[in-house]
């Protein structure tokens, strides 16, 4: 891709991070290597951290799924997937700089504590010199800390908040995935445009860093259309039962609905939701309508019937028709039997990138590594041309809004694509106020040396 094409969208590198590094832990020091797990023999390991059990389950065996696949890639076994479409042609199918690539996976459970534990048994026990994975906010915040303190490159799997490249940013972190502020730009104005400027939103918000950013971006980007906010309701992750959440809302002088869950919550909340008849009511002299800002596959087919004609955004999507897709659809159904979840993407994308930028580095080292991903620009990955800004380490990227469909033919198209938001529109300056403001900084890598 030239540099003419990325730079038209406005996407410029910002100024070197800045900050003191992190103390070690003595578990994590060691003289005898250059770096933090320096690999010696012929294999390197990555470490697979995600959701095995939990409300995020489903997401996160789907990413295990394309971890082992993107795995497979590159050591040369099955058809390639993305490495040939990729728009950087070093990865060969031969390994890493000489070496194969093997895994050890963990399970996060959806919990910070559970997760972080996870995590320094792959870095102490299993000598993983990068961890991908996670569909929860909490878990990818708490890890990333983790990663920098041990020097360990982080490659965030699903995590949406505005805090992971925001004021919890880590230089030995990076997010493929988009963000709160990025939904809440999307979305907009297609709701506008679905539901007009006078409308009133009622909020019910997963209690965690990821439900409190997503209400703060979709709650500001309704609000300059005109939208009233109402009301905004926290709620504990894993409840199962929302229905004394859901029983106000209808008194509430509210018309929208917009539910700030992911994974099963969402489900549950959404079918409750119908039950309780909210979409066959009125207001204020309007239809009811509820609104999902993060969707996924794997919600939708859970919740079956009940998304049809609700609105959200995703971060990709297996019906986009690019080649990128395509070739990674191809391999992961011809693999498992059905297309992959966009959980299953980003983590596919992410190991590949991590791979490459090694391999572009000459090195495992975790700063030279970082250096190779900062203001990197690429093609090929399925979500068209794409940075990974410097400054944050957040990508940059086009956006999908979702619908659900109305009239699905299988379980997996069950939702449609109904705008892909031009990546212009979801960009925000390093230091915006969601982001962390002034304050937020990378700090310096660490390498673990």
């Amino acid at each position: 891709m030239s540099k003419t094409n990325i730079t038209r969208r406005g996407l410029m590198r910002a100024g070197a991070a800045t900050g003191a590094g992190l103390a070690l832990p003595t578990i994590f020091t060691s003289g005898a290597t250059a770096f933090t797990n320096e690999p010696t023999g012929d294999t390197v390991t990555f470490g697979f951290n995600v959701p095995q059990t939990g409300p995020y389950a489903e997401e996160g065996l789907d990413e295990l799924r394309a971890q082992e696949l993107a795995v497979e890639h590159i050591n040369g076994m099955g058809d390639g997937g993305m490495l040939n479409t990729f728009s950087s042609k070093v990865l060969d199918g031969t390994g890493i700089l000489g070496k194969k690539a093997d895994f050890v996976t963990g399970d996060t459970q959806t919990k910070s504590d559970a997760a972080r534990a996870s995590a320094r048994s792959m870095i102490e026990k299993d000598g993983v010199v990068m961890i991908n994975g996670g569909s929860s906010s909490g878990v990818a915040v708490a890890v990333q800390g983790l990663c920098q303190e041990a020097g360990i490159i982080f490659m965030a799997g699903l995590t949406h908040s505005n805090d992971t490249t925001g004021k919890d940013r880590k230089a030995n972190g990076f997010r493929h995935f988009f963000n709160a502020y990025q939904s809440g730009a999307a979305l907009a104005p297609v709701l506008k445009n679905a539901y007009g400027t006078d409308r009133r939103a009622y909020h019910l918000t997963a209690d965690y860093t990821w439900g409190w950013t997503q209400q703060e971006s979709i709650q500001s980007a309704t609000e300059a259309l005109g939208w009233e906010t109402v009301n905004n309701v926290l709620t504990p992750v894993g409840a199962g039962d929302f229905s004394s959440y859901i029983t106000p809302v209808l008194n509430s002088g509210a018309d929208v609905l917009i539910l700030n869950h992911y994974g099963g919550d969402m489900v549950n909340s959404l079918t409750q939701a119908v039950q309780f008849g909210l979409r066959d009511a009125q207001a204020n002299g309007k239809n009811f309508e509820v609104i999902v800002p993060l969707y996924s596959e794997l919600m939708a087919a859970g919740a079956g019937d009940n998304i049809r004609g609700v609105y959200g955004s995703m971060n990709w999507n297996w019906q986009l028709p690019d080649e990128g897709t395509q070739a990674f659809v191809r391999s992961f159904g011809e693999k498992y039997g059905f297309p992959p979840s966009g959980s299953a993407h980003t983590c596919y994308v992410q190991t590949l990138l991590y791979a490459d930028a090694v391999t572009r580095a000459g090195s495992f080292n975790p700063c030279a590594v970082a250096e190779a991903l900062e203001d990197f620009e690429f093609d090929g990955m399925g979500n068209g041309p794409t940075l990974y800004r410097g400054a944050d380490h957040q990508c940059f990227k086009d956006v999908l809004v979702m619908k659900g469909s109305d009239n699905p033919t299988t379980e997996y198209d069950t939702l449609e694509i109904v705008e892909q938001t031009p990546v212009e529109q979801v960009m925000y300056e390093p230091n915006h106020p969601m982001f962390g403001g002034d304050e937020a900084s990378l700090g310096e890598c660490n390498d673990g040396a």
